[in-house]
């Protein structure tokens, strides 16, 4: 691939700017900005299982976390509807970033429209693009942060949040999630939330 292509143009400067971000996660014994790492699992995944994804969609998958730390969850009010303002705060905010980066790098509005729409996540059920972000975000929580989420919250509340996330997956994420040989005590946790 040309690595003057607007595709890896808008790939690299995504990753430019999440590679400031001040949150470290340990991988492979180095120190490396989680919201990079995070990015390229996104691609990663999307790249394994929906090969044949178009440019719009590789960007939107790579671009769904970017400059996260610049909206804290903090800033927002407690409780339910704090969250969601704060979530719906960030797909804007993802979206907008995205769309600069994507004019700057060669393509044109209406593409840098769609990659928006994509991580606003606007027509989830009917926007094929928009599910497979969801289901690709849903996937990699399973794979990489699962086990870390379930190490700070009580059983109750983790197989809510699986209930909740096995509901915005596609019947294809699904299958794709049953495949995971996830650690016994996660195994467990995901057969109580799905019986």
């Amino acid at each position: 691939m040309n690595s003057s292509s607007p595709l890896v143009a808008t790939l690299l400067a995504i990753d430019d700017i999440n590679r400031q971000d001040p949150n470290l996660i340990t991988l492979n014994n180095s120190e490396q900005a989680k919201e990079l790492v995070y990015g390229q699992q996104m691609s990663a995944c999307l790249e394994k299982y929906w090969p044949n994804s178009n440019e719009i969609l590789q960007i939107a998958v790579r671009a769904q976390h970017i400059k996260r730390w610049h909206l804290k969850r903090n800033e927002f009010e407690l409780g339910k509807a704090g969250y969601y303002k704060w979530r719906i705060a960030l797909g804007k905010f993802h979206a907008e970033t995205t769309e600069k980066l994507m004019t700057t790098n060669g393509y044109n509005h209406e593409q840098a429209a769609k990659a928006g729409s994509i991580l606003r996540k606007e027509n989830l059920k009917t926007n094929n693009a928009a599910q497979t972000l969801e289901d690709v975000a849903c996937l990699v929580f399973l794979q990489h942060y699962f086990d870390e989420f379930a190490r700070k919250h009580s059983e109750e509340k983790i197989i809510r949040i699986l209930q909740k996330t096995w509901a915005k997956m596609s019947g294809q994420a699904q299958s794709i999630a049953l495949t995971f040989s996830l650690p016994a005590h996660l195994t467990k946790l995901v057969e109580k939330a799905l019986a």
